[in-house]
């Protein structure tokens, strides 16, 4: 496979969402990316930071690539998080390739307790099940080496498999499934019942606790192996660059 695909499946989500969402790209003071990420081995540039803001349903838009040829990585992480209270769940869509192995982790994360809500369950979720049905179907997909903790701060409708290369560019279907569906709660088709589940102060609280596990080193253990790429600063960086929606 010559072409790029889990950067292209990436950039042409988050061009997808910066068309379509009311956010504005925060440039870099060179007038380049937010942050350039740089080698704590050579000193060389190997990838990017993307922040994208708005103070509408969309709050924050962050994409993180990282690539190095010589290690054979090339590693795209997007997720487009809601404003502090507002129901509709996170995007996220996740696109590696490390050592020759491509894999993706593609969700939306709640905003509520799920097995508390099932109106909201229903409301946000339904949309994205046939989806969900059929990424677990797609041809060439293994299991991806994410644990209980890291999918309880999920949820039960996330996507996370290893694939062939050869299946890869076709999860590109499913991915768009989720976006789609996530696009037309952030355009204002939100079902009744998720809107009457949505309490500003509790929404806001949970996504704060949640979004701690999310990104907590101790749960997903991608910070510390970034780190001897990186170092601990752009590696925390790029770690709180998720963890809120301050800039």
């Amino acid at each position: 496979m010559t072409e790029r695909w889990a950067m292209k499946l990436s950039i042409d989500k988050l061009e997808q969402i910066a068309a379509r969402t009311a956010v504005t790209e925060i440039r870099g003071d060179d007038g380049g990316p937010f942050r350039r990420v740089i080698s704590a081995i050579d000193g060389s540039e190997i990838g990017e930071s993307r922040v994208l803001v708005g103070d509408g349903v969309v709050s924050k838009v962050v994409y993180h690539a990282i690539t190095h040829p010589m290690i054979g990585l090339d590693s795209h992480m997007i997720f487009a998080f809601t404003a502090e209270d507002s129901p509709v769940p996170h995007w996220t869509f996740d696109s590696v390739v490390a050592g020759g192995i491509y894999a993706f982790h593609l969700d939306l994360i709640p905003r509520l307790d799920l097995g508390a809500n099932l109106g909201y369950m229903d409301g946000t979720y339904g949309p994205v099940t046939a989806a969900f049905e059929a990424g677990n179907q797609h041809p060439g997909l293994s299991q991806a080496a994410i644990g209980p903790r890291q999918r309880a701060v999920m949820s039960p409708w996330m996507l996370a498999y290893r694939v062939e290369e050869k299946e890869y560019p076709g999860i590109d279907v499913h991915v768009q499934g989720y976006l789609d569906a996530w696009f037309a709660m952030v355009e204002g088709n939100v079902p009744p019942e998720v809107v009457d589940a949505a309490d500003p102060a509790l929404l806001a609280a949970r996504d704060r606790a949640n979004r701690g596990m999310i990104f907590n080193r101790d749960v997903d253990d991608v910070w510390n192996q970034i780190t001897p790429l990186i170092g601990m600063e752009q590696s925390e960086q790029l770690r709180l660059d998720l963890a809120t929606n301050a800039v």
